[in-house]
């Protein structure tokens, strides 16, 4: 009660007084977003509903306008689907119908173009189908990293545009219903509340909370513009890039790159408490967040005097990913640019705890098949079935050691 009282008065201080000074807010957002009491901000529910009120006022206290279909909401209602393979289908509100809301401000300098910043705020609530957590007994996801982090950043880049870079206008986007499938930037991109055609590139950024000691950052969609990977090479003073071309990936730039709009998205990488209730506010790197956010805002004052930008279609790496049917029960550390698939997490009771592999081991050789990178990872895990036994050779403090994996 005492948590809630609290919440209840921050909250109410935040819409009562305009004049707060709405910089180096990004802890503070984090730390409302990823509380206990918003349980998770599953799509449709209570503690959702109040993030976006959290969203919405924090937008009205920057001087954003309202770009909603209610004020800064955009409502958007859906049944949920019984089949995982079956696309969901937004309707009108009804029984059985689940209603989320992207929250929409916008910063009109009266210009021709405009970008959108976008971040999703929902997170799974107490779990479900999308949580790793394997204990009987529920427990809030607060998702702080996923996507708290993505959310505060992108309220910092509201305060730092403001009066800045004023040859585009800015529209800021809270996604939600991205853990049911991009549910909110698919139906934002299909009823979109300006026109689409102005929209010179759209900036994403998703768990960009927990940037390691070697700074490394990941930027998706860097083939979709053909500037892109200049300018985020001129103005990268603080970072390992590990840049992919594709457009097409697992969070909201997905919608906009398949309405023929150039995408940049943002992450600092999995971790071990990815879709877990361990997911909390204390655990981020906000200095980290800070660095991430002065540099979308130099690419996007590099590209200031640029008019809308070329789009270009790129490969999608995820049409060559092989399918499995079995797994290793790990981690992997998708911002490893080494030879091999470095471990960032191993989950309970599966083939590599079994096995004895740890965090950190590097998968080189797994069966009869060398690993030198992800994809050839999947590649080798691919030919296995259920019960298989085979071995994996994994580097670990320079040396190899062999294990057996029963599958």
């Amino acid at each position: 009660m005492k948590k809630v009282l609290l919440l209840s008065i921050c909250y109410a201080f935040i819409h009562c007084n305009s004049n707060i000074n709405p910089k180096n807010k990004i802890q503070d957002d984090v730390i409302f977003l990823a509380s206990d009491d918003l349980e998770g901000r599953q799509t449709g529910t209570k503690g959702e509903k109040i993030a976006a009120n959290y969203i919405s006022n924090r937008f009205n206290q920057l001087g954003l306008s309202p770009k909603g279909t209610d004020g800064y909401l955009q409502p958007f209602s859906f049944k949920s689907k019984t089949n995982p393979h079956e696309e969901i289908k937004f309707t009108e509100n009804g029984d059985g119908r689940i209603t989320g809301n992207n929250v929409i401000g916008f910063l009109d300098n009266t210009a021709e173009n405009t970008i959108v910043i976008g971040a999703h705020y929902d997170h799974l609530g107490y779990g479900g189908e999308g949580s790793l957590y394997k204990d009987s007994i529920k427990a809030v996801h607060n998702g702080a990293d996923d996507n708290a982090s993505g959310v505060a950043v992108m309220l910092h880049l509201a305060t730092i545009l403001k009066d800045k870079n004023t040859n585009n206008n800015y529209l800021f986007i809270a996604f939600s219903g991205e853990e049911m499938g991009l549910l909110g930037s698919n139906y934002f991109v299909k009823n979109p509340t300006i026109d689409t055609k102005k929209i010179s590139y759209m900036i994403n950024m998703d768990m960009v909370g927990r940037m390691k000691k070697d700074t490394t950052l990941a930027v998706y969609g860097t083939g979709t513009s053909p500037i892109f990977k200049q300018v985020l090479k001129s103005h990268n003073d603080n970072f390992k890039l590990i840049q992919h071309e594709s457009g097409v990936g697992p969070s909201d730039h997905t919608s906009f790159y398949l309405a023929d709009i150039p995408v940049l998205h943002f992450f600092t990488g999995q971790h071990e408490d990815y879709h877990k209730p361990s997911d909390d506010a204390e655990k981020l790197n906000y200095e980290g967040m800070e660095l991430i956010s002065d540099y979308i805002f130099d690419i996007i004052s590099n590209l200031n005097n640029q008019k809308k930008l070329a789009f270009r279609k790129t490969k999608n790496e995820s049409e060559n990913t092989p399918r499995f049917k079995v797994g290793l029960g790990v981690i992997p550390d998708y911002l490893f640019d080494g030879k091999g698939m470095r471990i960032d997490g191993i989950s309970e009771n599966k083939p590599a705890q079994k096995a004895g592999l740890i965090k950190g081991d590097i998968v080189i050789k797994l069966g009869d098949s060398l690993v030198v990178n992800m994809m050839s990872y999947m590649r080798a895990l691919s030919v296995f079935d259920k019960g298989d036994t085979t071995k994996v050779i994994v580097k670990r403090d320079e040396k190899e050691v062999e294990k057996e994996i029963n599958f």
